[in-house]
């Protein structure tokens, strides 16, 4: 019976997990609030990788006829040379570049952040600060598309990927932001906020991989292993759902949920 409950609270902690990823709410900064409520004990650095890259598959299923194009016209322009194709290779080289900052950012400070800017109070400030910048993009429509991108707009959107490593700060939510006060339209700031996702990811899953391979018992792979298929299919229709937000214009109500969320934790935890 012990092990059952065990297996229900890593598969509950994969779906929350995963559904807060894709949307602009901030996961992380959700999860200090769950277990602020609820004492829940810090499950560590190599779960939340294993979830994370959980939401990498989503991501890379609702991505994928996107990455097949880049991936054979950005080796077709290596390879050929072939004008064709440079759009596309650029639209990489800005992933890569819009990738450094958050990477810097996470050594110089990674250390610093997990000790002093993980409590419950400065997560609802920091929601409140996501809540601001939702609402001040709400209603802007951009006119940049993929190929309309400067390095300019991936070192601007990298550094704002580099900023949500702060609890509370939305990765997704920054980095759309960034791109759409840059003039991206909705559909090129999210697609290069999510493929962006992608390296970030597969990144600390592979530095990760020791530890999470590592002296893990038989029932404990069993609950990692449910958290991580959670985590995939709730990250899958949670990004689906986002999609469709978008592309209706009604950020607003992200910007509500965190304005609400962020007041209610600093005035009761």
């Amino acid at each position: 019976m012990e092990a059952i409950w065990l297996w229900i609270k890593y598969l509950l902690l994969g779906i929350f997990q995963g559904f807060t990823e894709p949307i602009p709410i901030s996961s992380s900064g959700h999860l200090v609030i769950l277990q602020e409520i609820i004492s829940l004990k810090d499950e560590g650095l190599d779960f939340l990788v294993l979830v994370n890259f959980g939401s990498l598959i989503a991501v890379l299923m609702i991505y994928r006829k996107d990455i097949l194009r880049l991936f054979q016209n950005g080796l077709g322009y290596l390879l050929k040379q072939d004008k064709a194709y440079k759009d596309d290779f650029d639209f990489i080289l800005y992933l890569i570049v819009a990738t450094i900052p958050a990477g810097v950012l996470g050594v110089v400070f990674g250390d610093y952040i997990d000790s002093n800017l993980d409590a419950v109070w400065i997560v609802g400030a920091t929601l409140l600060v996501t809540g601001l910048a939702l609402w001040i993009i709400r209603n802007i429509r951009g006119n940049k598309n993929d190929r309309s991108l400067t390095m300019k707009d991936a070192v601007i959107v990298g550094l704002a990927q580099g900023v949500a490593l702060i609890p509370g700060i939305s990765r997704s939510g920054a980095t759309i932001v960034a791109a759409m006060l840059l003039g991206m339209k909705q559909e090129t700031a999210l697609r290069f906020s999510f493929l962006l996702f992608i390296p970030v990811s597969l990144g600390s899953m592979l530095l990760s991989l020791e530890d999470i391979l590592g002296a893990k018992s038989g029932q404990m792979w069993t609950a990692y292993m449910l958290a991580f298929v959670g985590s995939i299919i709730a990250s899958y229709y949670s990004l689906r759902w986002f999609m469709n937000v978008m592309a209706n214009g009604n950020l607003k109500y992200f910007a509500y949920y965190c304005f609400i969320v962020g007041l209610l934790v600093l005035m009761f935890l």
